[in-house]
């Protein structure tokens, strides 16, 4: 289990993998529509898709020609909302002393 729970968090140590979860929270999208939301090459985003896809992050269906990509595990985002919070929290912590 643990080393189940560590490439989890291996596949979110990328901040390419971190925009493309951000661009679909809100809606699924195509390969071009991700391109253009992270502002990344085609070549890039793929890599990363497959990688999510294979974790069981993310997933994919077929509409004509094209993959459609959405998110497969909703609890990603409760976990970055955790993390983000932790950050934060600690943020103001530090602003707080360097205030002192």
């Amino acid at each position: 289990m643990l080393d189940l729970v560590a490439t989890r968090f291996k596949i979110l140590s990328e901040p390419m993998r971190l925009r493309i979860l951000h661009a679909l929270q809100q809606q699924e999208m195509n390969v071009q529509q991700i391109v253009d939301a992270t502002g990344a090459h085609q070549a890039n985003v793929s890599k990363h898709l497959n990688l999510m896809l294979d974790a069981g992050i993310l997933r994919r269906r077929k509409e004509g020609l094209n993959s459609i990509y959405g998110i497969a595990d909703e609890s990603i985002f409760k976990l970055c909302d955790m993390v983000c919070n932790g950050i934060e929290k600690n943020l103001r912590k530090n602003l707080n002393i360097m205030k002192s």
